[in-house]
């Protein structure tokens, strides 16, 4: 049986996703996973480079467990902090120390370089620009 446009198009799109993850997974150093560095990416773009845990578990494709004990890895290694949350009790405010900053830029230079090298090497600039349009409005139709 022949496949829809739509399943091949998903086909395409995930295969791509997981040949770029598995190169970018190579270039991140030992000491630092790609999930690791997920959460310290999505901390570097919230106000004070805080936010509440149960934001940050829902912007990092990871279950609550796992980001709990992840954020607590980071906390132990100083580049993260978990302070209560004074306007929720129940919660946890979590906030990238200027040590996970500064880990963060250096990765996160070295990130971009590969991304640029592999994505900007195979697509030109208008192909960058629609892909990021397609992929914006598939994701926007999966939220709704």
């Amino acid at each position: 049986m022949a496949q829809s446009p739509a399943v091949d198009a998903w086909e395409s799109l995930f295969r791509a996703q997981v040949s770029m993850a598995r190169y970018l997974n190579g270039t991140f150093p030992k000491e630092v996973s790609f999930n690791e560095y997920d959460v310290l990416f999505n901390l570097s773009r919230q106000p004070d480079r805080a936010c509440r845990l149960r934001e940050l578990t829902d912007r990092v494709l990871l279950t609550q467990p796992s980001i709990s004990r992840l954020v607590d890895r980071l906390v132990g290694r100083g580049w993260l902090a978990k302070h209560p949350d004074e306007l929720d009790g129940r919660g946890t405010i979590v906030q990238m120390t200027d040590a996970g900053l500064a880990v963060y830029r250096d990765i996160a230079r070295v990130h971009a370089r590969a991304i640029e090298s592999r994505i900007g090497g195979a697509l030109d600039t208008d192909e960058l620009d629609e892909l990021r349009a397609l992929c914006e409005r598939v994701r926007l139709s999966a939220d709704t």
